[in-house]
């Protein structure tokens, strides 16, 4: 479990490609600090497990599945890419909860850059946009980040300093694409009210037998 709060800016050093799957080589000093094999580590947002570490690198398996639900797969050499380690109990939660599944990609549409501040407008797929409110959560290329405006098809964050500073999202031009997650609650809230829907169908149906 993450929270969405960026710990280093990092960089990939290494892809290998392995067919159906990716080999990553990447660079964290902080985030390797306490690192070992089996280890946890949000990557963009989705999280990987450490293969192993050396001189500040760490090296982990990317599956198919994370690669066609994310964009990992459009890393190269050279990119950068945010970095966090799992919460720890008894810490601080300063973002939300981040479970490091990625739900799908967004694409950035439009920045709209202010006096201290940067407003960046993301289009999401139909299926993502039901769970994105004004006001709510949500986790773009691993940030915890509040919703500013939501619509059928998109929404707006925006972005403080400190967070176009260390983050890729400083960097992120329009077009480019960036991974969502979207806030576990809803979709869990969802789920148990689609549910009870089916529940209360069935009772009706076994009253109807029963008649």
């Amino acid at each position: 479990m993450f929270t969405g709060i960026v710990e280093e800016l990092g960089e990939v050093v290494a892809v290998e490609n392995l067919g159906d799957s990716s080999r990553f080589r990447l660079r964290g000093p902080v985030v390797t600090e306490d690192a070992k094999h089996g280890d946890s580590i949000a990557v963009n947002g989705v999280c990987l497990t450490v293969v192993d570490t050396a001189d500040g690198e760490f090296t982990a398996d990317v599956m198919a599945e994370t690669l066609n639900r994310s964009s990992l797969g459009a890393l190269a050499a050279g990119s950068r890419v945010n970095l966090e380690r799992p919460m720890a109990l008894g810490g601080r939660l300063g973002g939300h909860l981040v479970q490091g599944h990625v739900d799908g990609t967004g694409t950035i549409a439009e920045r709209i850059p202010g006096e201290h501040w940067e407003i960046v407008k993301v289009a999401l797929p139909a299926a993502l946009s039901r769970y994105v409110v004004e006001k709510g959560s949500i986790t773009v290329d691993g940030v915890s980040l509040t919703v500013v405006d939501a619509g059928d098809d998109y929404f707006t964050i925006s972005l403080i300093p400190t967070t176009l500073d260390l983050t890729t999202l400083g960097i992120k031009k329009a077009g480019d694409p960036v991974n969502l997650e979207v806030d576990v609650l809803a979709k869990y809230v969802e789920r148990l009210l689609g549910r009870g829907s089916a529940d209360l169908q069935d009772l009706e149906e076994i009253k109807e037998m029963e008649r």
